[in-house]
């Protein structure tokens, strides 16, 4: 899988307090990972949407992250609201997850992270384009 990666994104990690630093690296870090796990996926963009760090591929929705100094004791990672995305994530993890609408995953700062279900939520937005015609997104 080839990353095409803005520099700036970089810039806006770097200008997080270092706890959130750590935080939304590890999910950048699962976003690429679970990216390079997807059969077919050729290419991820890593832009910024918004000021905010985030990633697309040909065939997917657009995942966003950020902490805000507004609610500076949590972070989220962002899905496109209109999408199926967010309301199948509540249906499959509604034990695993805090959800913000139907936009968002959102995390507190000491919260462990339930990766094998994060990477899941992630797989499927990238994939969203061919999966979405699918009951729960083909969960």
């Amino acid at each position: 899988m080839e990353l095409e990666s803005n520099p700036k994104v970089k810039d806006v990690f770097d200008n997080y307090p270092e706890l959130v630093q750590n935080q939304l690296r590890y999910i950048r870090a699962l976003v690429l990972q679970t990216a390079s796990e997807i059969e077919g996926l050729e290419k991820l963009e890593e832009m910024l949407k918004w000021g905010e760090p985030s990633y697309l591929t040909k065939h997917g929705s657009t995942i966003r992250m950020n902490w805000s100094k507004k609610t500076p004791e949590q972070y989220a990672i962002y899905f496109q609201c209109t999408s199926k995305l967010v309301p199948t994530f509540k249906r499959i993890y509604k034990h695993k997850f805090k959800f913000e609408g139907n936009r968002a995953i959102v995390f507190k700062l000491d919260d462990s992270i339930p990766k094998i279900e994060l990477k899941h939520c992630i797989s499927m937005a990238l994939q969203y384009h061919k999966i979405k015609h699918l009951p729960l997104l083909g969960a």
